[in-house]
């Protein structure tokens, strides 16, 4: 790009697209009328519309936006593993941005969750980048069947809420290939999304918003990203770089900015980033073109697939046999706890939604009990935010005395995990965790109802209760949903999406979340989450894939069909799976894959697919699940390739990623991986190269071998490792070798023109 002081005509066209380049105001893009591209709106809602007045915005989520429907966010739908269910919420939540005149919607968020700290984990997927890709392709996929764009987000590497506008986030380049950017391709690749957000953080120093190696060589070189890029709000610190490396819009608007202008006509603006920045804001415009009618919003119909998504989303912790609970006449139940009353079924910060209407648990659980002629006893038993209240624990208590079953509702207040800030521990307060001691003394069975966005350990507590129901956070429903599941209407079919670890010290990041001095180190690599815990033999609370019925299901076949080389699916394994409990439930067939080729350093096992079957009392079904070649690859950083050379591999399949139930070894072709040879490669890499190695083996031969120290130690089966794990550069220093650093280097470069 020529940077000399030569002045630039800009035509009216040209002036307009450097204003197109920042937004008009909070919310919306300018009317760019010499380009042909009309005002955008955005609107937040990764769960929900926040349609808000550009002169007032409510960036911070205290209720200044328009009533919407609050649909279960992105940690609660995580626990379905149904992307079908998932999908329908997306094509809701476009029906909705459509009939409020938005275009692009910014989310799903989909960022991994690297630690249960994260204050932000509400509005994330998974631990895992596969299952988080997959789930997020299908609300952008139901968004965007709405004509209306939706904006992944944070893209990349954002991780924490601590120092998030600057910290840098330094990562090598395999973890972010098969970890945290994974996710984001799976879903790029799925779904197509018309935006991405870049994220507030740096990236090995370099901010994500002009991060040219992010956000082109990658999203679009790479995985064929046609949207646009726009930051986040006030994520843009240099706008004139920002442009150059593929930042498409600035928000929020700064037109009086004249930065980029003065840049462009001092030769510093890249022309074509300019002119594809133009077609792409075209190509969104034609996307989201309003359609000559409008589709009136069943917002009735919208509330019930809450209800519905939120009691599929639910995970059955614990249970011994207490759930369901089977209201009759004269039952006495306590419902016990503040959050009975005051439910959070929504994470704070800019993801929050003014809920069109909200059900508590206590007036959902009264409204039962008055059907059946049953009675409900309620006692706080806490309050939120406050330390133990003795005189409350003790009124607790005396409900529970006089019921024959306790409901109790825990779970984190509000301010324990919200954007801006994140967690500094794992537990339930206090004041709760003293509660459920209270109670357990009583010796009635106890029911928990948990109410939280981000993992929290039962294994101090989880003795003194009966059952234990995950719910997350449920949106708007919250309390028909409770109820549902609790009174065994809907049998829950929810997985964990993350481990719940037993302690904070087990957790991989433990050692370097959130970092010091604006960096943060991402030291345990690509073992996240479940990889980590059982590389290591970690014990949890509960694992990853968990989630119990009110039913039980047997794995009882597991058949592979394999496929050739040339097929793009390496195998497909049928699952077949009976109901032999008394009543209807679904359950999630879990495929892991354990690959035992030695190609690569790998986890002990890692998902790589899923099906979900639903099935009635003593019925059977199969499920096919195939798996791709991708999906076997890892990223190699001497090729810079994802590669799988083909080997052993032994599929695994249970209901969570610790309870396995079948598995099956076999031999799985791949391509041959020639890594480019030099001469600090290892002698034992020079002579397994199937084509460096002959070459080399032939000078040795040719020339007598080799002699002396080295030849000794090639000879001896306890020496040769030794030998071979030497650079063949450092063994040409010893006597016998017969080769030497010129030859060695004559032979690399004829390895690179073969």
């Amino acid at each position: 790009m020529d940077t000399q002081n030569k002045a630039i005509k800009m035509d009216p066209a040209t002036e307009e697209a450097l204003s197109l380049a920042t937004g008009a105001d909070y919310w919306t893009t300018i009317d760019a009328t010499h380009n042909g591209i009309r005002s955008l709106r955005f609107a937040d809602g990764p769960h929900g519309l926040r349609v808000q007045d550009d002169e007032n915005p409510d960036h911070l989520g205290i209720g200044r936006s328009l009533p919407a429907t609050c649909f279960p966010p992105a940690v609660t739908l995580a626990s379905s593993w149904d992307d079908q269910l998932v999908h329908e919420i997306g094509v809701a939540l476009g029906r909705e941005a459509r009939a409020m005149g938005v275009d692009v919607v910014l989310g799903p968020g989909l960022n991994l969750k690297r630690s249960p700290l994260c204050g932000r984990n509400f509005e994330y997927y998974s631990e895992d980048p596969y299952l988080g890709g997959v789930l997020a392709a299908a609300i952008v996929n139901g968004m965007q069947s709405q004509g209306v764009g939706a904006c992944l987000k944070h893209f990349a590497v954002n991780n924490q809420e601590t120092d998030r506008l600057r910290v840098s986030a330094n990562v090598d380049e395999r973890t972010l290939r098969e970890i945290y950017l994974r996710t984001f391709e799976i879903a790029v690749r799925r779904s197509q999304p018309w935006a991405i957000m870049s994220s507030y953080n740096r990236i090995n120093g370099v901010h994500a918003a002009q991060n040219e190696w992010l956000l082109t060589t990658v999203l679009r070189d790479e995985w064929g990203f046609d949207g646009i890029v726009v930051s986040d709000w006030g994520g843009v610190r240099d706008p004139v770089a920002s442009v150059n490396a593929g930042l498409d819009l600035r928000m929020p608007g700064r037109q009086q900015d004249d930065r980029l202008k003065k840049a462009y006509l001092a030769g510093q603006v890249n022309p074509d980033a300019l002119k594809k920045m133009i077609e792409r804001f075209r190509l969104l415009a034609q996307r989201t073109k309003a359609p000559d009618v409008v589709e009136v919003v069943d917002y009735d119909q919208h509330n019930n697939l809450v209800r519905r998504a939120a009691a599929e989303s639910a995970v059955l912790l614990a249970n011994d046999g207490t759930l369901p609970l089977s209201l009759n006449q004269g039952m006495r139940i306590a419902v016990v706890g503040d959050l009975a009353r005051k439910p959070r079924y929504q994470g704070a910060g800019s993801s929050h939604v003014n809920a069109k209407s909200v059900v508590t648990g206590l007036d959902a659980m009264r409204a039962r009990a008055k059907i059946c002629g049953a009675e409900l006893i309620f006692a706080a038993g806490y309050a939120l935010g406050m330390r133990a209240d003795p005189n409350a624990i003790a009124e607790a208590v005396r409900a529970a005395e006089n019921a024959d079953v306790v409901v109790l509702f825990l779970g984190l207040p509000g301010e324990y995990e919200a954007e801006g800030r994140d967690r500094t521990m794992i537990d339930l307060p206090e004041e709760q965790i003293a509660l459920t001691e209270a109670l357990h003394a009583t010796g009635k069975p106890i029911v928990v109802a948990m109410s939280n966005g981000s993992a929290v350990t039962t294994s101090n507590w989880r003795a003194n209760v009966n059952a234990i129901v995950e719910f997350w956070l449920t949106g708007q429903a919250y309390g028909d949903t409770v109820a549902d599941v609790l009174f065994g209407d809907i049998n829950p079919s929810g997985k964990l999406p993350e481990t719940i670890p037993i302690r904070l010290a087990d957790t991989p990041s433990y050692l370097h979340f959130p970092g010091r001095h604006a960096n943060v180190s991402y030291g345990e690599g690509i073992y996240v989450g479940y990889r980590y815990y059982d590389a290591r033999d970690i014990a949890v609370d509960f694992p990853f894939g968990h989630g119990l019925s009110y039913t039980t299901f047997e794995f009882v076949d597991l058949d592979i069909t394999e496929n050739p080389l040339e097929d793009p699916f390496a195998f497909t394994a049928r699952v077949t799976v009976r109901n032999v409990g008394a009543c209807e439930g679904a359950e999630v067939v879990q495929l892991y894959v354990a690959d035992q080729s030695q190609f690569i350093e790998v986890p002990p096992l890692e998902l790589r697919g899923w099906k979900k079957i639903r099935l009635e009392p003593g019925q059977s079904g199969t499920v096919d699940i195939p798996v791709s070649r991708e999906q076997l690859e890892h990223w190699n950083h001497l090729t810079k390739t994802w590669l799988f050379p083909g080997g052993p591999i032994t599929v695994h399949v249970g209901s969570s990623s610790r309870d396995i139930k079948l598995k099956k070894s076999l031999q799985v072709p791949g391509h041959t991986v020639l890594v480019r040879l030099t001469p600090w490669s290892t002698t034992g890499e020079w002579l397994d190269n199937p084509v460096g190695g002959p070459m080399l083996q032939a000078i040795f031969d040719s020339r007598g071998g080799l002699r002396g120290r080295m030849g000794d130690l090639m000879s001896d089966p306890a020496g040769r490792d030794s030998a071979r794990g030497i650079p063949l550069a450092s063994i040409a220093e010893f006597p016998g070798v017969p080769i030497d650093m010129e030859e060695i280097e004559e032979l690399c470069r004829t390895l690179d023109q073969t």
